[in-house]
């Protein structure tokens, strides 16, 4: 896509700019051209109409949020070698890479990005060929920012999506400066089913030989008794070692590392706009967890209040006697013309959490083993053949007591995992031109940077 030779100027201005005054100089700047302020010491009105971003603009920032940029290094020991403990590298799910890091290289965040002319939905690294992902890295090096995002994005809606500005869908003190007309969102969403079930299937390897219990159910085991080492089995389930996880804790660390996904891209767009003298700012995405998903046209599912607490039958009872079954609603995936876009691993996808564990499987599988993975690709291993092939396969007992496990969820739970469903959304960003009018009149000298000052007139 050609660009003018304004845009060439200010893309290499841009790339020479430092990252040591990007971290120094990163705000949250909230005022975007055409924004209103209403009430309070810094009430203002802009004079200045609203200015979407350039397709350039919003091609830079969505690389530096989600960018495909090549292949893992992987440099993990895949098989033990005498020492007991020593390996567990088959923890990771891929060997691709993107700008914002992925734990274990899962990539199971998509984002979804808003401007005034529709909603789109960028593709992950597995959703990529090996060849793509070569191209695509290679496109960005080539800084071909406008082709990259041109080939990432999948428009979901022919208009811009938004949610209803009322509490508790948007915070009060954020009703008045968030989806404004010209202003790009970027909304990460969460597929917290690949991360958990490939974390299932590492704590039960010998590596680490962890038993999870449930803590709904007296800390009995949570549906892999038959795997406990007082059974004949590997995992260690003596509730006095230091290898027993409840559910709760373990399905919050996994939502702690799919949230700190979030912020890595979220983070990445920060640092991006500093440089390129663009506005905006991370915030919560909403206080009622299903807005966004509502809004986009996600497929819902939905989860009695007594499941989720795990009442007895009494109890039950009596919150039914008030009428008090609280439905929880929960976002399942994303279906558009007849395409799965997003499609966790998990019912109503599968037809069990036996038949997307198997699935999960076969993808962690063709990711780590794939023959196509060459030398010729830049940053990849010189004999990948080795390597793959010292990569080992976990046993049939570790992928049982995954099945195991992740059917008790489903089946106890009503869904995927328990406490939070297959999919979130916790963080968004927007970004925005700025009204730099609002910062002069209101804030000493310092408030935005020469890089703000000249924007418009590098970029425009």
């Amino acid at each position: 896509m050609g660009k003018t030779s304004k845009q060439r100027e200010a893309l290499q201005k841009l790339l020479t700019y430092p990252l040591v005054d990007a971290l120094t100089h990163r705000r949250s700047r909230r005022f975007s051209v055409g924004a209103t302020l209403p009430t309070g010491g810094l009430a203002y009105a802009s004079r200045k109409e609203p200015l979407p971003l350039t397709m350039l603009e919003e091609a830079i920032l969505a690389f530096a949020a989600a960018g495909i940029n090549g292949f893992c290094l992987g440099e993990l020991p895949y098989a033990p070698d005498g020492e007991p403990e020593s390996a567990g590298g088959n923890v990771m799910a891929s060997l691709l890479g993107r700008t914002g890091a992925s734990a274990d290289a899962v990539h199971s965040t998509s984002l979804v990005v808003i401007n005034d002319q529709g909603t789109y939905l960028l593709k992950r690294p597995q959703d990529y060929s090996l060849e793509q992902i070569d191209d695509l890295s290679r496109m960005a090096i080539d800084r071909r920012y406008e082709d990259v995002y041109e080939r990432m994005r999948v428009r979901i809606r022919d208009t811009a999506t938004s949610i209803i500005k009322e509490v508790p869908n948007v915070f009060p003190f954020n009703k008045w400066s968030t989806n404004l007309p010209g202003t790009t969102y970027f909304l990460p969403i969460c597929d917290l089913t690949a991360m958990y079930i490939n974390i299932i299937l590492s704590m039960f390897d010998d590596q680490m030989a962890m038993f999870i219990v449930d803590e709904r159910e007296g800390l009995r085991p949570a549906g892999i008794a038959r795997f406990g080492m007082s059974r004949g089995g590997k995992l260690r389930d003596d509730l006095n070692g230091d290898r027993i996880v409840p559910i709760v804790n373990l399905e919050t660390a996994i939502v702690e590392f799919m949230v700190a996904e979030q912020a890595f891209m979220l983070h990445n767009l920060s640092l991006m706009e500093q440089a390129m003298g663009l506005g905006g700012w991370t915030h919560y995405a909403t206080a009622r967890e299903v807005a966004w998903f509502q809004a986009l046209g996600f497929r819902m599912g939905s989860q009695r209040f007594t499941q989720v607490i795990k009442t007895g039958f009494f109890a039950s009872m009596f919150l039914n006697l008030f009428d008090a079954k609280w439905p929880q609603p929960h976002p399942l995936g994303l279906t558009v013309d007849g395409v799965d876009l997003i499609k966790p691993f998990c019912p109503p996808y599968y037809r069990s959490m036996e038949e997307a564990v198997l699935a999960f499987l076969e993808q962690k599988r063709k990711n780590l083993h794939d023959a196509s993975l060459r030398s010729s690709f830049s940053a990849t291993w010189k004999n990948s053949e080795k390597i793959q092939n010292s990569i080992p396969e976990f046993s049939d007992e570790c992928i049982a007591a995954t099945i195991a496990y992740c059917t008790y969820i489903y089946e106890t739970y009503g869904r995927f995992p328990a406490n939070f469903g297959p999919l979130r959304s916790t963080l968004a960003h927007q970004a925005h031109h700025l009204d730099l009018d609002f910062y002069d009149q209101f804030y000493q000298p310092g408030a935005y940077t020469r890089t703000q000052a000249e924007h418009m007139a590098e970029w425009h």
